[in-house]
């Protein structure tokens, strides 16, 4: 006899897969590197009080993002097997549902982060909800194959939205992580679209690989990782991160351009996946060394 605990624990994980928990996250991350980045030398507590409360925010609103997405494109994902599982394309939560859950967590994060971060950092979070929740997921994804190049300065805000909080502004230091992120994208996005070709075909969207073919997408894989590495040397250059920034940079974004360069002359799905795997890692460990730069 099941009780009203075990009924409420499968719909709590449904509606948590809708937030798309392993991309908050990295959102998260990114934010609060923009954060960290902000504050010269040791923060205090109270800058850590107010991290914490602007990562809150953000994971709220980043959170109903994701769930409107889920709804807006559930018979898309239901024709492809990397999204079919999710439960707005499987049927398991209602239309009403979803869109009420994506109200409450952008509500709530709205509230947190004007009155407990600064309305600044509001603003510019949820110009990023409609960016990525309304001008990519609904005009730009199903129009053109430059959706991702163009609907990829949403995913670059995290640590705009990060060094906001912190200093109730948006300097260049801030921009030059947006530019960073929005380079990152495009080739990310179509590793993976690479080798779920078929899926993205099924589904009816432009992606790069369905209307321009395998070889033209790979390289602009190539072509974008190598504008990657330039742009990565920025901070650096303009003195906001140290040598051993340059280093961990520079190693990074020579592997993702090899992987390109393999994937360009010689194509597999397999290398598409790899390409696509180590994309995440690059990004991961490319912050994380601004963060241990940041302290050295």
């Amino acid at each position: 006899m099941s009780t009203f605990a075990d009924d409420l624990l499968p719909r709590w994980r449904q509606f948590n897969a809708l937030t798309k928990p392993r991309v908050i996250q990295l959102i998260v991350f990114c934010a609060l590197i923009g954060m960290v980045l902000a504050v010269p030398g040791v923060p205090s507590l109270a800058d850590v009080v107010l991290a914490l409360k602007a990562c809150l925010g953000i994971w709220l609103v980043a959170g109903a993002a994701a769930v409107f997405n889920c709804l807006v494109e559930k018979t898309i994902d239901s024709k492809m097997k990397r999204t079919a599982w999710r439960p707005t394309a499987r049927g398991e939560l209602s239309d009403m549902e979803a869109l009420v859950f994506s109200s409450v967590l952008c509500l709530l994060g709205s509230v947190v982060l004007y009155v407990w971060v600064n309305p600044l950092t509001l603003w510019l979070t949820l110009a990023t909800f409609v960016g990525y929740a309304v001008v990519y997921t609904v005009i730009l994804k199903p129009l053109t194959p430059q959706n991702i190049v163009i609907g990829g300065a949403s995913g670059a805000m995290p640590p705009v939205l990060g060094w906001a909080a912190m200093t109730g502004d948006v300097g260049p230091e801030a921009l030059i992580l947006f530019l960073i992120i929005f380079l990152w994208t495009p080739p990310h996005f179509w590793a993976l679209a690479l080798y779920r070709v078929e899926d993205y075909r099924k589904s009816g969207l432009p992606m790069l690989p369905v209307t321009h073919g395998n070889e033209f997408t790979r390289l602009q894989i190539l072509l974008y990782t190598i504008i990657l590495l330039a742009a990565c040397l920025l901070p650096f250059m303009y003195q906001m991160s140290g040598w051993f920034y340059l280093v961990s940079a520079l190693a990074l974004s020579l592997v993702f351009c090899g992987y390109a360069w393999k994937l360009w002359k010689s194509y597999s799905d397999e290398l598409a996946r790899a390409t696509f795997k180590f994309s995440l890692i690059h990004l991961s460990l490319l912050f994380a060394a601004f963060l241990i730069d940041h302290y050295l």
